[in-house]
């Protein structure tokens, strides 16, 4: 029963070209003296169309299109009609959605938290947690980002990083976006006690589709780092970002997220690599490597630093 209902949304494009075959060629007369804009299109047909559409995939309905239109010349004007007056009200309808819509009513996220305890020869306690959020509304978007990893070892603390960071995006039109960004970071590990970002700029979606999207993202920043041992500095710059999202499969998810601040005494540059497979519900496994690199690390330091981590994610 699980395959037969799996292959029940697939049968209005598997069986098109044969029903296309055998579908009546409309009559010219009875498409003159009929009024409204789709009595021209043979019932075969606009049965199709209307599967296709209940479906709600745009693809399947340019599909069904697609090859109605060579069947009937004829009405292909009114079949191209017909499935663009659906996508207009699609699209109206998710529109008017996203301008009704309290502010909560929006709201997606994924919660993802990781974790190590050993015993014995040595005692280790390791904990990641990451919130992501993101609410996407008509005209704007906004974006939160928490993130928080400990480490300990026989007692003493050897790892300590948290952020905090804040994006809104007003969409210019569905590919072009003004941002802003506000970030906070902690890591003593690394050489500072606390460091602020803003930005604000110009984004880009530069490609998307059902499965893969990127957006990059460029402007000016200004930085304040409190060093641990040295002095404190403050600094104009730029920012550069790049967010990619590749849905391999419906269960594999591949994401890359990497930043620059380019900056004159010190530029950061970051990246996350994250393999997601979706084990049931909400619920997936990850594995993700990131990668932090400091030009001008503080005395003592290394300029990369790595973190491997495999953790589970809820999305909501």
């Amino acid at each position: 029963m699980t395959m037969r209902r799996a292959l029940i949304p697939l049968a209005p494009v598997a069986l098109a070209p044969a029903l296309l075959a055998n579908a009546p060629l409309p009559d010219p007369v009875a498409a003159t003296a009929a009024s409204g804009e789709i009595q021209s299109i043979p019932p075969a047909l606009k049965s199709m169309l209307d599967a296709a559409m209940t479906s709600g995939s745009e693809a399947e309905v340019a599909t069904i299109a697609k090859y109605a239109a060579g069947a009937a010349p004829d009405s292909a004007a009114d079949i191209q009609k017909l499935a663009n007056d659906w996508k207009a009200a699609r699209r109206a309808a998710a529109d008017r959605t996203l301008r009704e819509a309290g502010f909560l009513d929006l709201m997606r996220g994924r919660i993802e938290v990781g974790g190590f305890m050993t015993s014995g020869n040595t005692d280790t306690t390791g904990l990641t947690a990451i919130v992501d959020l993101t609410r996407e509304g008509f005209r704007w978007r906004h974006k939160l980002k928490l993130l928080g990893e400990y480490q300990e070892s026989a007692g003493v603390v050897s790892r300590e990083h948290y952020l905090a960071a804040y994006e809104p995006n007003f969409k210019v039109d569905d590919r072009l976006y003004i941002y802003g960004a506000a970030q906070y970071e902690s890591d003593r590990f690394l050489g500072y006690m606390d460091r602020y970002s803003a930005s604000a700029g110009a984004g880009y979606t530069a490609w998307r589709t059902p499965d893969l999207k990127l957006d990059v993202e460029l402007g000016p920043s200004f930085r304040r780092t409190d060093f641990t041992e040295q002095a404190d500095t403050s600094e104009l710059g730029a920012r550069g970002s790049l967010d990619f999202n590749w849905r391999v499969s419906p269960g594999i998810t591949v994401t890359q997220a990497a930043s620059a601040y380019i900056q004159n005494i010190n530029s950061t540059v970051t990246g996350r690599t994250a393999v997601q497979a979706k084990l049931f519900g909400p619920l997936s496994a990850q594995l993700s490597y990131a990668v932090s690199y400091e030009s001008r690390p503080a005395v003592g330091r290394v300029n990369t630093d790595t973190t491997s981590r495999a953790s589970l994610v809820y999305a909501f």
